[in-house]
C-alpha cells in the first residue's frame, strides 16, 4: 500500500505492487502523515482485489498497527475513498466497506470517477477544517 502524500492533505494508495512490497516504508509513510497532526483523506483508484491477500503474519502486524494508532487514524483520517468506474463492483464494496470501518476506524467511500472522489474529499475536509477551503479549489 506505498502512498504518495505530494497533495497532502490528499493521500494516494496505491495497490499495485500487491503484497510482496516493503511493509515497513508503508507503516513509516502512513505515520508522517498521521505526525503532521492534520486531517487527511486517502483515495485510491485501484482497490486490493483478492489476489492482494497478506500472510497472517502480516494481518496480525497490521492489526497491532493499526490499535497502536487507533487514536491517530480516528481522528485525522476522514476517509479511505475508493473510486470505482463500475456500479456493480461498487455496489459489492459496501459490505466490505462496514468491516472496514470497524477495523480502521475510518470510513470507506465510494465514487464512481476522480472528479467525485476530489468533490468528496474536499467536502470532508471543508467540513472538518471549518472553512470552505477545498483542495479541487486551487
Amino acid at each position: 500500500m506505498p502512498l504518495d502524500s505530494t497533495d497532502f492533505p490528499l493521500v494516494w494508495m496505491s495497490y499495485d505492487q500487491g503484497p510482496a512490497h516493503d511493509h515497513d516504508e508503508d507503516f513509516e509513510a502512513f505515520e508522517e502523515n498521521l505526525k503532521r497532526g492534520a486531517p487527511f483523506v486517502i483515495l485510491t483508484d485501484n482497490a486490493p482485489t483478492e489476489e492482494h491477500e497478506h500472510s497472517q503474519e502480516e494481518k496480525k502486524r497490521t492489526s497491532l498497527w493499526m490499535k497502536k494508532h487507533k487514536a491517530e487514524l480516528r481522528s485525522l483520517v476522514l476517509a479511505m475513498i475508493v473510486i470505482e468506474p463500475s456500479t456493480a463492483k461498487r455496489l459489492a464494496f459496501k459490505p466490505f466497506g462496514v468491516a472496514f470501518a470497524k477495523f480502521w476506524g475510518y470510513p470507506m467511500r465510494l465514487a464512481s470517477s476522480r472528479e467525485e472522489a476530489m468533490e468528496i474529499a474536499g467536502k470532508l475536509l471543508s467540513e472538518r477544517t471549518g472553512s470552505g477551503h477545498s483542495p479541487t479549489n486551487d
